[in-house]
């Protein structure tokens, strides 16, 4: 066991953070969201709702990760310097804290708020006896039925018991038997089941955990045996897999993500949850049986709640359907103000539209396509597609199009993590009506976001694309901050084309003019760009780096940054989430600043701008600074070079650095302090401001004074 001191001795010493650190400190900035007086109590459910899904995925993708070395005695050293051992006993106690912070608010803070609001989380011995009847009622004609007690003994294998279910654990005698001959048997709470029971009461909703109308009945799935104990459980299996390289990438890889899919539902346990008072007998069979340790079984107090993901049925209660403050409707885009009346495809022969989600609505690209679908102009369509809406009018327009006899090309990314079921079904629809589908290339997965339009008119073909940072998902559109460009540019045209032909066929593409692609050729030019930006400041001409990501986290782009840093470039990033680059570190990172913006809407969206002694460069697009991003996807960041269009996207960027509401900044230890902490003259959100921006406000602005 290495002493915790030593542990912080390592990671302190390291000039770069820990991804998975990271992505805790990030996690807590989720939480803080809870602490703010200016939320309400369904908001602050909302949010830790989200923290719990969010560690969920961790546990799943991160840790199961980990475990992939561990299990099979493979070397990793972190970026905090820690090999695998220490490390995981690193992440847990962490994880741990987050774990019993998360506990001990709910408990202590949020609960007691509920009854006042209109509802009350309860168990049934505080019901009313003819509510006591309507659980009973409930229990023995809807559940019951769908409840299986699965035995573990010595004539029963151990049953596969599956992930994120709340599971009972149960433990029974015979009549007269030792302990010795007590049996365990497993009680799986299926996923179909509502989370909760919900009774009226005086203009006052009670929701009662189905795990407690279950308890209060449980004896009925055991008679005649007598019940030691009852315990309550949830596990979490490893969900990381990555698919091999495979040459046949039709019905051969679809079979191989389905497999992979199953594994997910039996990979190895890394995490217990499990409610205190426990049976020690238990808890020492399934630590032996997952070969599992003490610091990944969490605990959680009997009167608190076991997984907190089950509040989205409270908030999305009709009932409370006006507690959580809506967004302000979207506003036109600055660069397309008469979107509801002018015929888009004439207007992008003029000029390129620049949307910003989700102050400006995805529809301008929705209106493209469903007018491109029923054109009788429009030879084909070409789309990349990662995540969809549920019901989704993309895929809708795109069999409208087949059927009215276009070309449909779609590359659809089947392994769109946690979407490879949908994308799959969705994929096979297109398929079916006579669209060109194409499941992934080779080893690579697929994650930027394109759309090409043909369209002849009279002896004229025009091209026309859009290229954007986000999903063509209308659902997450009004929830994620992104950045999509609606051109006729014939530079970008054909770069965009050049680029389909190397997805859909088997080529290798010539120079691309405005688009930046990985795996080919990103890393290497975003690193020249941050190398010139450094020789500009060495001989004294104005220098300066401003960078937008969801995260950072390659150490080649992170120590070019620390060489421009030392140089003397000023450099300002707004990595949302995970961030492995230390600022403000004498001798190597002193002139660089981080901040997270974090709030109603998730930001989203990739910016990269380079000074370039005022001959500007600004890249926007899919790809954050990710190893995954830059050697392990098909990425592209895509020129903005129009004058006012780029002097929006500089205005996105310094408004971020204005923001004093959602912005936090990092520290050199990797901690984060909220910028509300500071002094400000006055709040500025931009997730407010940017309803309000007006053309004539991007005009002056600059991002390094000259």
């Amino acid at each position: 066991m290495i002493p915790s001191d030593k542990l912080e001795e390592v990671i302190n010493n390291s000039d770069l953070i820990s991804r998975d650190l990271s992505w805790l400190k990030f996690n807590e900035r989720v939480f803080d969201q809870i602490l703010k007086d200016t939320r309400n109590i369904f908001e602050k459910f909302k949010f830790l709702a989200i923290t719990a899904s969010n560690l969920d995925e961790f546990f799943m993708i991160r840790v199961g990760s980990l475990y992939n070395y561990l299990d099979y005695d493979k070397v990793r050293v972190d970026y905090s310097g820690l090999r695998e051992e220490a490390f995981k006993m690193k992440l847990m106690i962490e994880c741990q804290r987050f774990h019993t912070r998360q506990q001990t608010h709910f408990l202590e803070q949020l609960l007691p708020q509920t009854e006042k609001t209109g509802f009350i989380l309860s168990n049934v011995k505080n019901l009313e006896p003819d509510e006591q009847l309507a659980i009973k009622d409930y229990f023995f004609k809807a559940v019951y039925p769908m409840l299986t007690p699965m035995v573990f003994d010595g004539y029963h294998t151990f049953p596969i018991l599956m992930n994120k279910l709340l599971i009972f654990g149960v433990i029974t005698l015979n009549e007269g038997d030792k302990k010795d001959n007590r049996k365990l048997s497993f009680v799986q709470i299926p996923s179909n089941i509502p989370r909760f029971f919900e009774l009226e009461r005086e203009g006052a909703i009670i929701f009662i955990p189905i795990e407690e109308v279950i308890r209060e009945h449980i004896f009925s799935l055991f008679r005649n045996v007598n019940i030691e104990s009852v315990n309550l459980f949830r596990i979490t299996r490893n969900g990381d897999f990555t698919l091999e390289e495979s040459e046949d990438m039709d019905s051969n890889f679809l079979e191989e993500v389905k497999r992979k899919l199953n594994e997910r539902k039996t990979g190895r346990v890394v995490r217990i949850e499990i409610e205190e008072g426990y049976s020690k007998w238990m808890i020492n069979l399934l630590k032996e049986r997952w070969i599992i340790s003490d610091d990944s079984i969490f605990k959680i107090p009997r009167k608190s709640l076991m997984d907190f993901t089950g509040l989205w049925q409270v908030i999305g209660n009709k009932r409370f359907k006006d507690k959580i403050p809506p967004p302000p409707d979207p506003v036109p885009p600055l660069s397309y103000p008469e979107a509801a009346t002018e015929d888009i495809f004439q207007v992008l022969k003029n000029k390129d539209i620049l949307l910003h989600h989700p102050y400006n609505s995805i529809e301008p690209i929705m209106v493209l396509l469903e007018k491109a679908v029923d054109d009788p102009s429009v030879m084909a369509i070409k789309m990349t597609i990662y995540r969809l809406a549920k019901n989704s009018r993309i895929v809708g327009a795109l069999l409208r199009a087949v059927e009215n006899g276009k070309h449909v090309s779609v590359l659809f990314e089947v392994k769109a993590r946690f979407d490879e079921e949908n994308n799959i079904r969705e994929a096979k629809r297109l398929q079916k009506a006579g669209c060109f589908v194409i499941y992934g290339v080779t080893n690579l997965k697929t994650h930027t976001k394109l759309m090409l339009i043909v369209k002849k008119d009279e002896n004229k073909v025009t091209r026309y694309v859009h290229l954007g940072s986000g999903n063509y998902n209308e659902e997450t559109s009004r929830i994620y901050t992104d950045i999509g460009l609606l051109t006729t540019n014939e530079i970008l045209a054909n770069d965009v084309s050049e680029f389909f032909n190397v997805i859909t066929g088997h080529s290798l593409p010539n120079t691309y003019q405005n688009l930046l692609t990985s795996p080919r050729e990103m890393r290497k030019k975003l690193i020249e760009f941050i190398e010139e930006e450094a020789e500009n400041a060495r001989n004294g001409h104005p220098s300066g780096i401003f960078i937008k990501l969801n995260s950072l986290e390659d150490s080649a782009f992170i120590y070019a940054l620390y060489r421009a840093s030392q140089a003397g470039v000023k450099i300002k990033l707004i990595i949302r989430g995970i961030c492995c680059l230390r600022p403000g570190r004498i001798g190597l990172s002193e002139n660089i600043e981080v901040l997270s913006i974090v709030g109603d809407f998730l930001e989203h969206s990739r910016i990269y701008h380079f000074h370039n002694n005022g001959n500007s460069r600004t890249y926007v697009g899919s790809a954050d600074a990710m190893v995954r991003s830059f050697d392990k996807r098909l990425e592209s960041l895509f020129r903005v070079e129009t004058p006012i269009l780029e002097k929006q996207l500089m205005n996105i960027l310094a408004y971020n650095l204005r923001d004093n509401v959602n912005a936090y900044r990092m520290q050199e230890d990797g901690s984060y302090v909220s910028k509300q902490n500071e002094a400000e003259v006055e709040p500025f959100n931009i997730h407010q401001e940017f309803f309000t921006l007006k053309p004539e406000m991007i005009t002056q602005v600059k991002l390094v004074q000259e």
